[in-house]
Formats: C-alpha cells, structure tokens, sequence
C-alpha cells in the first residue's frame, strides 16, 4: 500500500489500536499477577471501566473510536482464524460418538432454548440470534462469526458479547463450588465444564481447580464446541440467502442486497481460514512451538478486540435498554450449564 494511503488510514486508527494494544497488556499483567482470571475477562472489564468512568471515557472517543472498532471487529475475525490451530479432529473423534452426540446436543438445546427464551421476552431477532450463539458455542468468537455471516452492525454485537463474557466469568467463581456438592469426581466436573463454560479461557480457568485430568477433558470437550462453528455459521448464511431469495421474488429490492448489492457469503472467508486452521493442526503440519506462537497471538488478537468491543459498552445505556437482555444471559446460563452437567454424568460415569 503506498505510503500517501497507508498514512492517513493510520492516522484514523492508530489512536484506537494503540490504546486497545497498551490496555491488552495492562491485562495480560493482571493476569500473571491473578492466573485464575482470564486475561479475556480482564480485557474486557478494561473496556468497560474505559468507557464508564468519568475522566476517562473521553479516552474511548473521539479519535480513538474508529481504531476501537477496527479491533473490535477485525481482530477478532483474525483471532477467530488462530483458533482453529487449537482444534485437533482426532481429540475430537477420541471422545467417541455417545459423547460427541451429547455435545452436540447441548449445543443445539442450549441454542434453541436460548432462542427461544429471547423471543419470548420480545427481544429482537438479532439480539436473539447473537446471544443464543454465543452461549451455546464459544463465547464472543462465536458472536462474531455469526455477526458476519448475517451482516449485522459491529455496535450490535456489543451487548451480546458483554453479556457472554461476563456470564462465563460468573462461572469459573459457581462452578467450582458446585463440585463437591454435586458429588463429580475430577473427569466429570472438566466435562461439565468443557460442555457449559463459554470461552476457552474460562473453561481453563474453571477447570484447572479441579487439577490437570479435569483440565484435560475439559479442553477437548470445549473445543468439540468449537468446532460446531463452523456448521452453525454455514446453516445461518444459507437461511440467510434463503431469506434475500425470497425477498428480492416479493419484490422487495434494495431489502433484499447485501450492503454491497449482492449476496452475502454462506461462510465467511475468516471461518474458512479457521477450518483450513484446524486442517493444518489435524494433520500436525505445525509444530509444538508454531502452536505455542500462535496460541499466543491468538490471545493477543482477541483481547485486544474485546477491549474495543467493552470499550463501547455504556453502563447506564445497558441499564436501561438492557434489563430482558441479561435475563436472557441468565436463564441461558443456567439452561447450558444444566444440560452440561446431564451430558457430563452420562459420558464418564
């Protein structure tokens, strides 16, 4: 790119980036200091404070707002690809087929009923579609995944993937209370977790209390999970299409195109790149340091664009507008991490 446009493009973003990347340090920091916070956790609680206390949120403004929603969008996008070098098709297939049923179960139940509930409580199809993915897959990768194959705003994944957050937070704190309650023995407790936490940073987090067999299982299970992206994003561009078909027959137009008047891909590029990613791990074409790398870049990337996407969270607007919506986040919550909980007694007994 010549220099008189690389420039100006800077100039626009570079604030924005500069300070999404200083606070992701801030972050990682904590974290070293507090391991069983997850640096993702912590990123986007940055944001938040960023944004919502006085003196500070002209910070998150102005100038830096266009590079904010750079990362927020494109980053994550980017770090979405990086996640597919951490899903290996034989760990998955290792499970056997009673277990991967029963993942795939949750994951399908979770989603409808979190739908479901939504709907219920009127709100809208968007919102809706967001919150259920991100609950029942992988957190704000899955919110991001399913905001490009639908062409929804970048502002409107914000809510969402607040709320998934901070809900997966809530459970690395429950979880491990619930373990001797419930009478789980190490192996069931980490599928518990792997089959009902939401991002894979928490699910670590959650787990690691109960030791490294808990922590192992839930791994696998979790990005089982993940590896339902795909599909579930592939499923939601082809109603999409189906939907701009049926549409442009109406005679509806211009409500029928995409935004630049065609029709919009069944999957995105970037969960294509994050299907080659996880081709290129299965077949072990990289090797254990390359994985370490870009496992690290991978965590980069994402919580630098959770702390644009927390960065343009405003409190008092999420206490007003968003009451149904965290009701929603709960009852979602409650409703993955009971059908997890069933999926986890029935696989290791």
């Amino acid at each position: 790119m010549p220099f008189n446009t690389l420039a100006p493009q800077f100039s626009r973003l570079g604030p924005g980036l500069v300070l999404s990347i200083a606070a992701t340090g801030l972050a990682f920091a904590i974290h070293t200091v507090f391991p069983a916070v997850p640096a993702m956790t912590l990123a986007v609680a940055l944001g938040l404070l960023s944004a919502n206390i006085p003196g500070t949120a002209v910070l998150t403004a102005g100038r830096a707002r266009p590079g904010l929603d750079f990362a927020g969008k494109h980053l994550m996008r980017a770090g979405i690809v990086l996640l597919g070098l951490k899903v290996s098709i034989g760990d998955v297939i290792g499970l056997g087929w009673l277990s991967l049923l029963l993942i795939a179960g949750v994951v399908l139940l979770s989603f409808a009923g979190t739908y479901g509930l939504a709907r219920l409580l009127r709100l809208p199809g968007e919102a809706a579609l967001l919150i259920a993915t991100g609950f029942s897959i992988c957190g704000a990768s899955a919110i991001g995944a399913m905001a490009a194959v639908r062409r929804i705003k970048h502002q409107d994944t914000v809510l969402p993937v607040a709320l998934v957050t901070l809900c997966g937070t809530l459970a690395i704190g429950v979880l491990p209370l619930l373990m001797h309650p419930l009478n789980l023995n190490p192996e069931q407790f980490g599928a518990w977790t792997g089959a009902s936490v939401h991002d894979v940073g928490q699910v670590v987090a959650t787990a690691q209390t109960a030791g490294t067999s808990a922590l192992a299982i839930a791994v696998v299970v979790k990005l089982t999970r993940v590896v339902l992206l795909a599909p579930v994003a592939a499923a939601a561009g082809v109603h999409q299409r189906i939907l701009h078909v049926r549409e442009r027959s109406n005679g509806k137009g211009d409500a029928a195109k995409s935004i630049d008047g065609r029709f919009p891909p069944i999957v995105p590029l970037f969960v294509v790149g994050f299907l080659s990613m996880v081709a290129v791990r299965s077949l072990g074409w990289v090797p254990p340091v390359g994985l370490e790398i870009a496992a690290a870049v991978q965590d980069i990337l994402l919580a630098t664009a959770l702390f644009g996407l927390g960065s343009a969270v405003r409190v008092r607007t999420l206490i007003h507008t968003g009451g149904r919506a965290i009701l929603v986040a709960l009852g979602s919550w409650l409703l993955i991490a009971s059908l997890g909980l069933g999926a986890a007694w029935i696989m290791i007994r």
